[in-house]
């Protein structure tokens, strides 16, 4: 009697697990489930994105899109001229917003009349940039065409350290590092790079040792110099190059402080930090002070929002030194898994994403870069996740309303099922994640970004040689009730 009671006791329990699991399926989104199976290590989802996501309603007004979406597609959108250029007018479907980019084409311009100059370009983005992918190929791009060698700034530490091939890094086990991805108050306020790393001591060095990679452009560390924060105490720093030691002394009285460890370029070099610990290390920069200049700073996981709480005084004296002359936002990989299409909400906290940005960094030109194709399984068929266009049009509004130009990386690649195709070539060039691409993929969406830009430069080239020549003359354009005037400030 007893085993039979435990048999229907264990029966119901079954039962009513059962009942549970199809009861929460009902409300729970369709692909909370991954279809793939996914390595957790090192993946990081920003607590600003988690925030959004729960304060957000979920709930999703197919009908009100639609409208919104046919509305906007009928929008033309005319420029007001800026120095006495204005580019032609683009329908929301295809924006690029090449007039937002002026500051930074007429940088190149001046930097191909005198090849002394330079120009530089801050590029964050999440794992599809991760070891240096994607915005390698676009450096080499500028580079090869405008002069400059380096790849700009690196962190102490990063999880691609040892993947990235551009330059090689290798570092003590007991660096302290702060994230923007996860701490919104730092112990001292996070560098460009969203990071601020603390040396630890203790009983042994805390050291950092750089070599130069074998890309291109990269083959020496052109004038290395670290750069680290504010604090009430000074520290010491020994570089170790071949067999000489050069001793400095960390003098940390500005909000941004920096130190060369050599002029003239270096094969490779190693830093020793020594009674450094309250001293924010934020990381090293390598250019030839010359031509274009490309720092990626990549976070895995990272879906843009945490940029929102930088320190704008400390970005300010950030570019007193580095001088950016245009930044890009590539974000949208972790965005799409939640279950939702209604992205008003990223619209919104992206807005004051880039409104940090123009204050950060004044005058500076912003380029919005979208979402790639990504694939899920539906009905066991891989296909264009149904959430890819609905945020590739919400990164689209944000970068008109911002006054930014945009890259619909979507399209570029292929649009619909393009991932698909890109998993399936011989040779691949995309994962089977079917979301990140590999070195071959990477290289091609590199110069796919790359040919956009220089179209947008080409373009700005003709228009300030008849502006010039007297010939651009701005005609009087009535209103029309279909379009949109968008201002953009005066050179």
């Amino acid at each position: 009697m007893g085993t039979k009671s435990y048999f229907f006791k264990s029966f119901a329990i079954v039962a009513l697990a059962l009942v549970a699991f199809i009861g929460f399926k009902q409300i729970l989104p369709d692909k909370i489930f991954s279809e793939s199976k996914l390595d957790s290590k090192n993946v990081l989802i920003d607590s600003l994105l988690l925030e959004s996501v729960a304060e957000d309603s979920l709930a999703l007004d197919s009908d009100s899109i639609s409208k919104e979406d046919r509305k906007l597609n009928r929008q033309k959108i005319v420029f007001d001229e800026a120095g006495g250029i204005e580019f032609p007018s683009e329908t929301f479907e295809n924006y690029k917003g090449y007039q937002y980019l002026i500051h930074f084409y007429e940088k190149l311009y001046q930097l191909e009349k005198n090849p002394q100059a330079k120009v530089r370009i801050a590029y964050y983005g999440d794992s599809m940039t991760d070891g240096d992918l994607i915005v390698q190929d676009v450096r080499m791009n500028y580079q090869e065409r405008f002069g400059g060698t380096g790849v700009g700034f690196v962190s102490i530490t990063s999880e691609s350290a040892a993947s990235r091939g551009s330059i090689k890094g290798q570092y003590s086990k007991n660096w302290k590092t702060q994230s923007y991805l996860n701490v919104k108050k730092p112990i001292s306020p996070f560098g460009v790079n969203g990071h601020v790393f603390f040396a630890n001591n203790g009983t042994n060095t805390t050291w950092i040792q750089f070599e130069a990679g074998l890309n291109k452009f990269a083959t020496t560390l052109d004038n290395p110099t670290l750069f680290y924060g504010r604090s009430s105490r000074t520290g010491k720093v020994n570089f170790i190059i071949g067999k000489d030691t050069l001793k400095k002394t960390l003098s940390p009285n500005s909000l941004v402080n920096t130190l060369k460890v050599s002029s003239g370029s270096l094969k490779a070099f190693k830093a020793n930090f020594i009674q450094a610990d309250s001293i924010p290390i934020f990381g090293f920069n390598f250019d030839n002070g010359i031509g274009v200049h490309v720092d990626n700073f990549s976070q895995r996981g990272n879906s843009g929002l945490p940029i929102s709480i930088f320190d704008a005084n400390v970005m300010q004296a950030f570019n007193t030194n580095l001088k950016y002359d245009l930044v890009v936002l590539h974000y949208g990989t972790n965005v799409l898994n939640y279950g939702t299409k209604n992205y008003s909400w990223y619209e919104k906290g992206m807005t004051k994403v880039v409104n940090k940005i123009k204050e950060s960094f004044p005058g500076v030109s912003i380029l919005i870069v979208s979402t790639a194709d990504k694939s899920t399984k539906y009905n066991l068929e891989m296909k264009t996740d149904s959430a890819v266009v609905p945020l590739m049009k919400a990164q689209k509004k944000y970068a008109l309303e911002t006054e930014s130009g945009f890259v619909n990386l979507y399209t570029l690649m292929g649009g619909d099922g393009s991932m698909v195709k890109w998993v399936g070539e011989t040779p691949a060039k995309a994962n089977k994640d079917y979301t990140h691409f590999n070195q071959r993929g990477a290289k091609a969406i590199g110069k796919l970004l790359y040919d956009q830009l220089n179209e947008g430069y080409e373009e700005y080239k003709i228009l300030r040689e008849k502006r010039d020549s007297g010939s651009n003359k701005r005609t009087v354009r009535k209103s029309r009730p279909d379009s949109v005037s968008v201002k953009s400030d005066s050179l």
